[in-house]
C-alpha cells in the first residue's frame, strides 16, 4: 500500500477533512490533496510531521507491500484497527482456513455417529 494511500485513510478514520490535515500541517489544501494523491515526493520532514499528526511512526506510513496494521486512538478514546494486506496473500489464508473449518467440520460429523453408534450399542446391552 501506498504511503499516500495511508495518508488519505488515516485522515479518513479520524474523520478530517483535507482541509483539516493541512491546517494541522501549515500547508494548503491543494498541497495536502497532492499528497494524497500521490502526485508529489514527500520530504522525510513532511513524512515526519504527518506520522506526528496522526500518531503513528514514521515507518507505519512508509510504501509496504506486505501488510500494514494501523491503531488510532480518535479524541473519545475509542480505538481504530485496521489490516491491510495484498489480497493474493490473505485469499490464501481464507482459503486454507476455510479447509481446516470444512475438515473440523467432518471430524464433528464423524465423531456424531461414533457418539450414536455407542450410545445404540449400549442400549442394545441392556
Amino acid at each position: 500500500m501506498e504511503s499516500s494511500e495511508k495518508i488519505k485513510i488515516m485522515r479518513e478514520m479520524n474523520q478530517w477533512t483535507q482541509e483539516e490535515v493541512a491546517e494541522k500541517l501549515g500547508m494548503s489544501t491543494t498541497g495536502y490533496a497532492k499528497i494524497e494523491r500521490g502526485q508529489t515526493n514527500v520530504s522525510v520532514e513532511k513524512l515526519k510531521q504527518i506520522a506526528q499528526v496522526f500518531n503513528l511512526n514514521v515507518a507505519q506510513l512508509l510504501d509496504d507491500d506486505e501488510r500494514f496494521v494501523m491503531c488510532s486512538i480518535g479524541d473519545n478514546n475509542s480505538n481504530y484497527n485496521n489490516y491491510f494486506g495484498t489480497n493474493e496473500k490473505l485469499s490464501l489464508e481464507n482459503e486454507k482456513l476455510k479447509q481446516l473449518l470444512s475438515a473440523k467440520e467432518s471430524e464433528i460429523e464423524a465423531l456424531k455417529k461414533v457418539i450414536v453408534l455407542l450410545e445404540n450399542a449400549k442400549q442394545s446391552e441392556k
